[in-house]
């Protein structure tokens, strides 16, 4: 079967473009109410019934037939086997990756990760102290497709950061385990894994039961049964993001091979038919290239079918004045991976300042990102990179602030303190305050 593909051809210059691409860009956050609804019954019932439910539920949705969760459990051994069995170049693939992964966050750690302190004129020691989660987990996707690169970009941070014990769910319908997801788990230091999937593995993690323990944040995508739980359990423990569908957006000034520019729009558009993938460029003739090369390279993609109803339906080609607009509209669209693919990246970088991630240049596809190159590929999507940041190291870890005052501090911040709580009408805050000054006042009384 031929799959025709035909992004959205938008121009700046018009006067509905504005409104055009609005109606491109829109994708409903709000879960379907049955979802939510089925998701609310399924962690009332795991915080209820803990492991019962866990495993009534994974038998009814992954058809795994077991008596306990126990048997869920994937054992040290059986994750160093699955890297053992692997063949060598993808045990090497591995290895590299999560090399590059754990440098980029040892590096990210040292830079924004420590804890500090100073003593003020007065001798009062004022600092933050950073320590990490006692203990995460990190959901893995396994319906539709496998990602062991996520395990490496959930669980390296997490160990870099110091977090004591990582937790790892994933679903194995009918059984099929990922070897290279196992693999991935051992080479990341997963310190526990359970084949345990969808809302049930969120609320499992989120409240324990006897046998999957309790953390203190869950991090990892998933569907959108995963998603609402993790919007459900949000406070109870911590959660990274409610990730939306994978988006790309490319600022291209003509000079790359357009063959590249079509895969890279593909490299996001066969994730899911919701996938966004976006063209902004000043050259119209270079515009019309990339969707030839579209038309040429698409019929030899195995995910022909996604690509092309994620193009057709959420992907555009927008002609724009010039380099300096295009940046202004992905500053607008703040996409999850933003590829800069010019002679000059470094000349447009100056200009960007909403994204998950920025790719500089045109070798630089956001492919590598995703697998290898070390920074996170787990970013902020459906324009939440305005406020959001990429996971990373800080995500395990929490800060408390340290405040020491020195006797000579108390005379001054007592007074400060007094006089601010007496005006709200917290007479033993202004007290506390002081009873510790040399010459003690008299309580006022309220006014």
């Amino acid at each position: 079967m031929t799959f025709i593909a035909t992004p959205a051809r938008l121009s700046t210059a018009s006067s509905t473009f504005e409104a055009d691409l609005k109606a491109r860009l829109h994708w409903s956050a709000e879960a379907d109410a049955a979802i939510e609804q089925r998701v609310a019954d399924i962690l009332a019932d795991v915080q209820q019934r803990g492991d019962a439910a866990v495993l009534e539920y994974t038998r009814r949705f992954d058809g795994l037939t077991v008596s306990t969760v126990a048997e869920l459990e994937l054992t040290q051994v059986e994750l160093k086997a699955a890297f053992d069995a692997l063949p060598g170049v993808q045990r090497e693939a591995l290895q590299a990756a999560a090399k590059r992964v754990r440098s980029y966050h040892e590096a990210q750690k040292i830079a924004s990760g420590e804890s500090w302190s100073y003593r003020d004129e007065d001798g009062t020691l004022l600092g933050q102290k950073v320590t990490p989660l006692d203990r995460v987990g990190i959901y893995v996707p396994g319906g539709k497709a496998t990602y062991p690169s996520s395990v490496l970009m959930n669980a390296i941070p997490a160990h870099v950061a110091g977090v004591g014990e990582i937790i790892m769910v994933v679903p194995t319908p009918r059984g099929e385990k990922n070897a290279m997801v196992l693999a991935a788990a051992y080479v990341a230091g997963v310190s526990r894994a359970f084949t345990v999937g969808g809302a049930q593995a969120v609320a499992a993690l989120a409240y324990g039961t006897a046998t999957i323990p309790k953390v203190d944040k869950v991090t990892g995508p998933g569907n959108a049964y995963v998603a609402a739980a993790k919007r459900r359990v949000f406070g109870a423990v911590g959660i990274d993001m409610i990730a939306g569908p994978s988006e790309i957006l490319v600022l291209a000034d003509g000079t790359t091979p357009p063959d590249w520019v079509a895969m890279d729009l593909f490299s996001q558009a066969e994730h899911d038919e919701l996938a966004q993938s976006i063209l902004l460029c000043p050259d119209a003739h270079y515009i019309d290239q990339v969707q030839a090369a579209i038309d040429r390279l698409l019929p030899d993609m195995p995910r022909a079918e996604i690509i092309a109803k994620s193009l057709n339906g959420r992907g555009a080609l927008i002609h724009t004045r010039s380099m300096e607009e295009a940046c202004q509209i992905s500053n607008a669209i703040a996409p999850e991976h933003l590829e800069v693919s010019s002679r000059e990246p470094q000349r447009w970088e100056p200009l960007l300042k909403h994204a998950g991630a920025i790719f500089l240049g045109a070798y630089t596809s956001e492919s590598l990102g995703d697998y290898c190159a070390g920074p996170n590929h787990v970013l902020p999507t459906s324009g939440t990179a305005r406020f959001s940041s990429p996971l990373g190291v800080y995500d395990f870890q929490k800060r408390s602030s340290l405040i020491e005052v020195s006797q000579a501090g108390a005379q001054s911040l007592g007074l400060v303190a007094a006089e601010l709580a007496y005006g709200e009408g917290l007479q033993a805050h202004a007290r506390a305050a002081e009873l510790r000054l040399t010459q003690v006042p008299p309580m006022r009384k309220p006014t």
